[in-house]
């Protein structure tokens, strides 16, 4: 066999078997998170996206293996943007949250939509829609890994009036990004956030997405007066205290993008 033949049959074996081994791995382990941030451009608009979600993007998600699905809209004024800096959100956009099983499930997801006839028919009137008239503006969408700590999506709440918290953790670099990480999973800063009340959705690791490296968790409440207690008693914790002074951490979080949120009707969580 000549060299370059057996070369590239090599790292197309070593290629294929890294995915069967990611796969089996992922499977039943830690889920692949993708966060869009659909940005809409008027309310009308808005409500005919979210016409789309719940008629069929969600239950096509959900056949797909994408589940549960957060669709989530903004509660207040949008944040302002800092200097040159685009904005987060407008207040007509709707954040997305897809949990894939694993990434090969994340690269296929939109293949496989296109591939569900019921999907198709119940998304025409949506899927069509002419250039001048579109369902939304763009779409922005990070890829994240899930936390050890949180390696699956979670439900904290059922309540009617719940509401989210979103935090994007961006750091000046990978190495501090990854010890924010390590602070919340060995260092038990999850823990600490069950313990007070806040009820982790997910926490992720941006793989692929905007102002890399960061991180992003969402976690949720009952109420407002729930989310202002559960911060009460998280901040005087002294197991919080404790590891928020080890200078081990320090510098680790360079800005912190804060939003409130509540689900759309179509959410699942």
């Amino acid at each position: 066999m000549k060299r370059r033949e057996f070369l590239a049959g090599a790292c197309a074996a070593g290629a294929a078997g890294l995915v069967r081994a990611a796969g089996g791995a992922e499977a039943g382990a830690k889920q692949y998170l993708e966060l869009r941030l659909c940005r809409v451009g008027s309310e009308d608009q808005k409500k005919r996206l979210c016409e789309f979600l719940a008629k069929a993007a969600v239950p096509a998600w959900g056949r797909a293996g994408v589940k549960p699905v957060g669709v989530f809209e903004l509660i207040g004024p949008a944040p302002k943007p800092k200097g040159t800096e685009p904005a987060v959100m407008g207040p007509d956009d709707v954040w997305v949250l897809l949990p894939h099983p694993t990434a090969e499930a994340a690269a296929t997801c939109r293949a496989r939509l296109l591939a569900d006839e019921q999907y198709l028919r119940d998304g025409e009137p949506f899927l069509k829609l002419p250039k001048n008239d579109p369902l939304y503006r763009r779409i922005e969408s990070s890829l994240m890994l899930a936390f050890d700590s949180v390696p699956k999506v979670e439900v904290p709440s059922k309540a009617d009036g719940r509401i989210f918290q979103l935090r994007i953790y961006e750091a000046h670099s990978v190495e501090r990004n990854q010890k924010k990480i390590e602070m919340f999973n060995a260092g038990g800063e999850v823990a600490i956030f069950r313990k007070n009340g806040l009820g982790p959705v997910f926490f992720g690791e941006a793989l692929i997405g905007l102002r890399v490296p960061n991180l992003s968790y969402m976690v949720g409440f009952d109420s407002p007066d729930a989310q202002a207690a559960g911060w009460k008693k998280f901040s005087a914790d002294p197991d919080w205290k404790r590891i928020s002074k080890d200078p081990v951490y320090k510098d680790t979080v360079s800005n912190i993008t804060n939003l409130v949120l509540r689900p759309l009707a179509c959410s699942q969580i």
